[in-house]
């Protein structure tokens, strides 16, 4: 029960990263490289405060730190420039169904054949991603912003990945936000960076709370549940923040952005269902 409380208030982070995202960037509060590099430097504040207060050691100079740390970049600058231009509900969607994806992809390149059954969910999954990026007359969904969340997804998936195997998850989670932070910094420096008090206080509420915290608290659940079970845990993310979407920010929802989310969700969870193959993928 401890766990699956744990692992609930983490999706609520991560689903709620998509609406202050949204809230702070798309009406022009602060510009996405202004977001991103806050949002990175609040959760490492956040975090390294923590980690000094317990008396423990950051682990900085280690090799899979790097890793951690690049991934995390890739992720946040992807996330942050797509919702100038998705709704909440439809970035999430994009992002954890490329994230899920690339762990089914990563499973298969560890050593793990696809079953019969994975791929056929796969396949369900990828439709509805098309179905929700094809072009529609009056516009459809933005391409650019799609293709930005798709980076995004690649990069949270590699975060993933890497996290299984973080020791001291607070720790851990404070090393990666630090050594991201750096490679943060170029983005205002090559496209100038735009901050008002209410930009300012969204990216530091999403970067110290719902990025910092609850990814160190991600971490520390990823040490309990498999790899499948972590998948499946995700696909709850884009439900809640459609949801929150809907009733924070006035979000239209359309027969198909639901169609598709069935599909995306429908998909991968027929896939990770499949007990034929160890749900770790390692």
């Amino acid at each position: 029960m401890r766990i699956f409380f744990l692992t609930t208030v983490a999706m609520a982070a991560f689903a709620a990263n998509s609406i202050l995202t949204r809230m702070a960037v798309e009406p022009g509060h602060i510009d996405p490289a202004g977001f991103a590099l806050l949002r990175v430097a609040a959760g490492a504040a956040v975090l390294a405060s923590l980690v000094a207060l317990r008396g423990e050691r950051l682990p900085l100079f280690r090799r899979e730190r790097i890793a951690g740390a690049l991934s995390l970049a890739l992720y946040m600058i992807g996330f942050s420039l797509a919702y100038l231009t998705l709704d909440a509900g439809l970035g999430a969607l994009i992002l954890f169904g490329v994230v899920q994806m690339a762990m089914f992809g990563h499973g298969a390149l560890a050593g793990t054949p696809p079953t019969g059954r994975q791929m056929t969910g796969a396949l369900v999954a990828f439709s509805g991603l098309m179905l929700v990026l094809r072009p529609a007359e009056g516009g459809g969904t933005d391409l650019a912003g799609a293709g930005l969340m798709g980076l995004a997804g690649l990069g949270w998936a590699a975060y993933t990945i890497i996290g299984r195997d973080a020791g001291n998850p607070l720790a851990v989670t404070a090393a990666n936000f630090l050594l991201c932070l750096p490679v943060m910094l170029i983005l205002p420096l090559l496209s100038g960076a735009t901050f008002s008090a209410t930009g300012v206080m969204l990216a530091a509420l999403s970067g110290g709370v719902t990025s910092g915290l609850g990814y160190a608290l991600w971490y520390g659940v990823l040490k309990h549940i498999d790899g499948g079970t972590a998948a499946v845990a995700q696909l709850s993310v884009p439900i809640i923040a459609i949801l929150g979407g809907v009733l924070m920010l006035g979000e239209p929802v359309s027969g198909t952005l639901l169609l598709a989310t069935g599909l995306v969700l429908g998909g991968i969870f027929w896939a990770l269902s499949a007990r034929s193959v160890p749900a770790d993928h390692r």
